[in-house]
């Protein structure tokens, strides 16, 4: 790099419980979740800190979260608020800069190397941010502070909640020497136990193994590996970062048995992706239905038009063609999906036509 770059990651604080907390008092300062109930084979979407004490976290089984916390409030999701605020932050972090990637709603990196306030200090900046943020929502968020990405994001989990951590260039090998490689982000769970069976345990071991050998064990990520051992990452903040599908799911309470039940059913989630795409002003030329047995076996049907899929109608027409092609009758259905992918923000004027129909 020619100069040093100066790149944030803020991380909202358990976005979605907090958001439940702050408009709800009567919540405030207890263990919660958002997410479906454990009477109905839901999943924790988000905990609040009070409730990750009991070590329940997101994409547990209901069942289990309510085991680990017998007193554990469930709250229904509402992402059109969450959507909303999200909005609010980003506001905020376009006062500062245009480069601005979102990850999702409730975390983004920043490059304020050059910004709209001419602030030397991206320390300075991130606590502005934090404090607009505050000010705004109602809601703490956690800053990240470095020369790349990488070093950003693992800086913005070093001291949450509400927390502002610096890494500072000087700094940057001796803090990623003594990462454990678990706590690496881009090492997943099974990365991590095979880094440890090769003797890799912390960010001082990957960094001894040639590039080769990290790319002879762990393929094309064996590049990304060798880089980040050495602080390195010279991924751009990119803003507007596209989204590769748009999709929406049901898991039932009960298994569906009837072709005319899940009918009823596509309707109801081809409404729902209708209003996600909407409020994305984002459509697709490929719909695919996916289709869960009662026994968890898995199968996905895709079809692709020429026209934008834009109108609910066509979204239900089209699933409901892929769903007269899968045998759903010789056993019960746990969950219907429907997602959108080709996605386009032009103008279409093609007449429709049915291009593949993969099977």
């Amino acid at each position: 790099m020619s100069s040093v770059r100066k790149i944030l990651h803020i991380d909202m604080d358990a976005f979605y419980a907090s958001i439940e907390q702050r408009d709800e008092p009567k919540h405030r300062g207890k263990p919660l979740v958002v997410g479906g109930s454990p009477h109905q084979r839901g999943a924790v979407a988000a905990a609040s800190y009070e409730a990750r004490k009991y070590g329940i976290h997101s994409a547990m089984p209901s069942r289990t979260a309510l085991q680990r916390c017998k007193d554990l409030i469930f709250v229904k999701p509402r992402f059109e608020v969450y959507r909303a605020v999200s909005l609010q932050i980003r506001d905020v972090f376009s006062e500062y800069t245009d480069l601005v990637e979102p990850l999702a709603l409730d975390e983004a990196y920043l490059d304020v190397t050059q910004n709209k306030k001419q602030m030397a200090s991206a320390t300075a900046i991130a606590k502005e941010i934090k404090q607009a943020i505050w000010h705004q929502t109602g809601l703490s968020a956690s800053a990240g502070i470095s020369i790349n990405k990488f070093l950003a994001k693992m800086a913005s989990g070093m001291d949450k909640p509400d927390g502002l951590f610096v890494i500072l260039p000087e700094a940057a090998a001796a803090f990623v020497e003594r990462l454990a490689i678990e706590k690496f982000h881009g090492i997943g769970r099974v990365t991590a136990a095979k880094m440890h069976n090769l003797g890799i345990l912390v960010g001082a071991d990957l960094k001894q193994w040639p590039e080769a050998d990290l790319v002879k064990h762990f393929g094309k990520h064996g590049h990304f590996y060798y880089q980040i051992a050495r602080a390195q990452d010279e991924r751009e903040v990119i803003p507007n970062r596209c989204r590769k599908s748009i999709g929406a799911e049901t898991t039932f309470v009960e298994d569906l048995e009837s072709l005319d039940e899940m009918n009823i059913e596509l309707e109801k989630i081809a409404q729902e992706l209708k209003e996600r795409l909407d409020s994305n002003s984002v459509y697709g030329r490929t719909l695919t239905l996916k289709v869960k047995y009662e026994d968890y076996q898995q199968l996905t049907r895709t079809i692709t038009v020429t026209d934008l899929i834009r109108e609910q109608e066509m979204l239900l027409s089209l699933a409901q063609e892929l769903l007269a092609c899968v045998e759903v009758t010789h056993k019960k259905v746990r969950l219907l999906g429907i997602s959108i992918s080709n996605l386009d923000r032009g103008e279409d004027n093609a007449s429709t036509r049915q291009l593949t129909l993969k099977l």
